[in-house]
């Protein structure tokens, strides 16, 4: 069984269309098991229901931001390990920097086509 069988993806973005896009760049890569929320709240309460390996989490959302999530999520002992790819329209080194210091990744800058995403994607967890 190939990693595009067994990985767990959740995608975090607040706009549909993006979450849209970003889920159909993953299926057209050959990965089947992808969850999505509108939140980093519904995804905190996802991933506690459906574990994910990954997750990739657009930064600006209102409530909860990308870090947010990310500080959520190195904090509780059962998502500690999860992979996290943080997608940004503003590489802005702060916010690259708090990533890194909570441990992400990877990070991508919007607009990315499929072909970036995946090179993304396969520097966290391998060939796909």
């Amino acid at each position: 069984m190939s990693l595009k069988d067994q990985i767990h993806i959740l995608v975090v973005d607040d706009m549909s269309t993006s979450r849209g896009l970003i889920v159909q760049a993953l299926e057209t890569m050959g990965i089947a098991n992808i969850h999505h929320a509108a939140s980093g709240p519904e995804a905190l309460d996802l991933i506690a229901k459906k574990p994910a390996h990954l997750v990739l989490s657009d930064y600006n959302m209102p409530g909860m931001d990308g870090i947010e999530l990310l500080r959520h999520l190195r904090g509780n002992p059962k998502t500690k390990g999860v992979g996290f790819i943080l997608i940004t329209g503003k590489a802005d080194k702060e916010i690259v920097d708090s990533g890194k210091a909570l441990g992400m990744n990877n990070f991508i800058k919007k607009p990315f086509g499929a072909p970036d995403l995946k090179a993304c994607l396969e520097a966290v967890v391998g060939r796909l």
